[in-house]
């Protein structure tokens, strides 16, 4: 008879390694919270009191998993702690075997990434939402460096041997409930958060991308030095799109080179998550892109092959309470940043059609939310965008306003020819990014609301009118180039144009005015009031003359500059227009329009100066 062979007993060792690990540790928590939420509480004999109480509060946990991953910070921080409780009192962790998931006990074993989240997580204790621009801030990681294409370029990144050197000057030690805290956040946001920029979209940045540098995985490469190619392709000395995670902060663009998402499945598992708000519909090869808005008010586009060459999303944060012209124009900063705040405020008060242009991440959005909170409380506003952004009921819930946005059945056309019937007296304009739009617009300027502002990505003042114009023309609205400019600058009053340098630093370059030039003058009559052939014939020639002129090159506006931001502060350059003073005096209080008339004596006898 054979005997039994010995079974080996497993090492307590092994297990142990092979518990405590990312993975294992999301398998037991989605496992554990899917028998909280789906179990029948029926079966387990309770009172009617507890019945209640379990019920009311698996219904909460169930919304709070729901909502959490779609920008609700209040939800994730309450499916974080209960996390965090179940792990403390289940898990079976202690003070040796939590380094197993994470080494905390040997830095030289840290990623990147673990350096990165134990910083985030120390820094959020002091300066919550603003943990990531205090460690940029303190260390100065905005600053350009020449680190890619073999050191020749300057570029805006911060690197993980960056990320090395703050880590240890800045960590000196960790506790058992702050290594927990950050096991917790890593188990999150791989289970329902947005992988590696989970923590970074809650900060008080810009926004946040990912996908859009690096080598999609789609791409080929063919030629003489292939060779060479796939051997740096398997040094990993050529990023991927997954390795690529984008801020921008305080106007700049910055590669956080030391993160990646670590596959091509977690950078599309993201962008299949992270536009879900208010189901928006899905994302697919057909329609190729969604524009959404997440809870928390920040604008999402996520893109997808075939429409883009990669996975990719853009998460565009508004910093909506503190969207106020004393921050944006902060006096302290610039010299005469004031008197742009008051010719701003008066543009207003006084009705003004008032353009807002510039380069994208300039401010244009910023500011207009900021200049709402001037306009008169006792009219009604109607706004169309794209995608909710501006949030003016947020920041004035006490005002009669209404926002409508595009949708896949209703375009931005039928939006504001609904929005005509709807009472509005401001009509403020998202973006003026379609000719239809923007056609609209001037139609809607000029009988259906009182005044209107909008944002437009112009350059220049004359880039503008232009384009406007041209809307006019390809939608068929007008067809003499002439007519349709005319409309266009009969309708704007001013232009505020901002500008972001290559520092990131904001500005508004030139608050500029738009002065149509008269087209009823009559034409010279003087060949009917002459004696002699000689002299009529002349005088013909210049009634000729003017009229060709009219045809063809003459002139259907002026602009002027009325404030331009020279060598470092705001100067006066030009007075405002009779008719512009006129006509904003008469939509003022009799407060205003004599604040408005110690303003104009002040600035345009001085021109700014100090």
């Amino acid at each position: 008879m054979k005997m039994a062979e010995k079974k080996e007993t497993p090492n307590p060792e092994a297990v142990d390694q092979k518990k405590y690990t990312i993975e294992a540790i999301i398998t037991y928590v989605q496992n554990t919270l899917n028998e909280i939420t789906n179990s029948n509480l029926y079966d387990l004999g309770l009172s009617e009191e507890e019945f209640r109480r379990r019920a009311n509060k698996r219904a909460e946990l169930k919304r709070a998993l729901k909502e959490c991953s779609l920008g609700d910070v209040h939800n994730k921080a309450y499916v974080k702690t209960f996390i965090f409780d179940l792990l403390l009192q289940t898990y079976g962790f202690n003070e040796e075997n939590i380094n197993y998931v994470i080494p905390f006990d040997e830095p030289g074993r840290l990623t990147s990434q673990d350096k990165f989240e134990i910083l985030l997580h120390q820094l959020q204790k002091k300066h919550k939402y603003n943990a990531l621009s205090e460690l940029i801030q303190k260390y100065k990681l905005d600053e350009p460096k020449y680190v890619i294409e073999e050191g020749n370029t300057e570029s805006y990144i911060i690197t993980a041997q960056e990320i090395d050197d703050v880590y240890r000057k800045e960590i000196h030690g960790l506790s058992f409930e702050d290594k927990l805290w950050i096991i917790v956040q890593r188990v999150y946001q791989q289970y329902k958060g947005f992988g590696v920029v989970d923590e970074i979209r809650d900060m008080n940045i810009d926004g946040v991308s990912g996908g859009v540098s690096g080598l999609p995985a789609s791409t080929v490469y063919f030629g003489e030095d292939g060779d060479i190619y796939t051997d740096q392709v398997s040094k990993k000395t050529i990023p991927n799109d997954y390795d690529s995670i984008w801020i921008f902060y305080r106007g700049k663009s910055i590669h956080l080179s030391f993160l990646s998402f670590g596959s091509e499945l977690e950078l599309r598992r993201v962008c299949q998550n992270i536009y879900k708000f208010n189901n928006p519909g899905q994302l697919t090869e057909t329609n190729g892109y969604k524009v959404n808005e997440m809870k928390d008010g920040s604008r999402v586009v996520v893109v997808r092959p075939g429409f883009s060459e990669s996975w990719a999303f853009f998460v565009r944060k508004f910093d909506i309470p503190n969207a106020s012209l004393e921050r944006i124009l902060d006096p302290k900063k610039v010299h005469n940043s004031e008197m742009v705040m008051q010719l701003l405020i008066f543009l207003m008060k006084g009705c003004r059609i008032t353009a807002i242009t510039g380069a994208q991440g300039s401010g244009k959005t910023t500011l207009l939310m900021a200049l709402v909170e001037y306009i008169y409380a006792t009219l009604t506003l109607r706004v169309q965008e794209m995608a909710f952004e501006l949030h003016l009921r947020k920041r004035y819930p006490w005002r009669n306003i209404l926002t409508f946005r595009e949708t896949e059945t209703i375009t931005g056309q039928e939006g504001l020819d609904v929005q005509k019937k709807t009472d509005g007296s401001v009509n403020i304009l998202g973006e003026v990014a379609t000719d239809p739009v923007a056609a609209w617009m001037i139609q809607m300027a000029q009988v259906a609301s009182l005044f209107t502002i909008f944002t437009h990505h112009a350059k220049t003042f004359n880039d503008l009118i232009f384009s406007l114009r041209n809307s006019l023309l390809k939608e068929g609205i007008f067809h003499d180039e002439k007519t349709a400019e005319v409309q266009v600058v009969s309708v704007i009053n001013f232009d505020v144009h901002l500008k972001r340098d290559y520092d990131g630093k904001r500005y508004i370059e030139r608050i500029t005015e738009c002065i149509p030039v008269s087209q009823d003058q009559e034409y010279p009559m003087d060949y009917l009031h002459t004696k002699g052939m000689r002299e009529t014939l002349v005088q013909m020639a210049v009634t000729m003359t003017e009229f060709f002129r009219r045809s063809t090159d003459r002139k259907t506006f002026e602009y002027r500059d009325i404030i331009r931001y020279e060598n470092g502060k705001y100067v006066w350059v030009n007075p405002i227009s009779d008719r512009n003073v006129k006509e904003m005096k008469e939509h003022m209080s009799a407060r205003d329009r004599e604040l408005f008339e110690s303003f104009l004596q002040q600035f345009e006898r001085t021109g700014g100066a100090a």
